[in-house]
């Protein structure tokens, strides 16, 4: 997960981009905390006509666009370490197993690396966490969206890997992490994925 990735996509990139970017920027934001120049890049983003738009996903890019140009990164490195590393148990869990079965390493898993396998995906060597953490999850759903391969990005692949491995949990957790007290830049970055995976849901609902 390299922060080169994230390029702000125009209005007129077409929504399955812009849905791909989402992903992409969530599973960053979740997978380790935004340094400097990923603040200033969400801070700055280009923003034409987004005034205009109402409702929770764009009031939720808003108001992580706000939190983001005030943010101190130092500060929320310490919230994300404090948050989901901590010293023996994290205060937020991010991973699928822990929410689907109550423990790490579970089932879940399993059945997720199976799916994993099946669709030619792997988790890499430099990445240190198991396949069910959620930016493993948004990043598996990027990489669905952009694939070249016709039944990779089908929407049908998208909305199955969504129901299997994410659906049934990702509003809890982020319900979690806004509900901390100590989520003050994070419960910004939960409201949006919280505002994003429903706009997901609906849409999976109608496909």
């Amino acid at each position: 997960m390299n922060e080169t990735q994230l390029q702000f996509e125009t209005p007129d990139s077409g929504e399955e981009a812009a849905r791909a970017e989402l992903y992409g920027l969530l599973s960053m934001l979740f997978y380790q905390a935004p340094t400097s120049d990923l603040l200033a890049a969400i801070a700055g983003a280009p923003a034409e006509g987004e005034g205009e738009l109402q409702g929770e996903l764009p009031e939720a890019w808003r108001a992580l666009q706000a939190a983001c140009a005030s943010a101190d990164a130092q500060a929320v490195h310490d919230e994300y370490e404090a948050l989901f590393i901590g010293t023996g148990k994290p205060e937020v869990f991010l991973y699928g197993s822990y929410y689907m079965s109550g423990f790490l390493m579970e089932k879940p898993l399993a059945l997720l690396r199976a799916n994993l396998n099946r669709l030619g995906l792997q988790r890499t060597d430099d990445m240190p966490e198991t396949e069910d953490h959620i930016a493993a999850l948004c990043d598996v759903m990027r990489h669905l969206i952009t694939s070249e391969d016709v039944i990779e990005s089908s929407i049908a692949t998208q909305k199955a890997f969504f129901a299997d491995h994410m659906q049934s949990w990702v509003q809890q957790m982020c319900g979690e992490i806004g509900a901390h007290p100590g989520a003050r830049f994070y419960r910004h970055v939960a409201a949006l994925a919280a505002a994003f995976f429903a706009v997901e849901m609906q849409a999976f609902d109608m496909a």
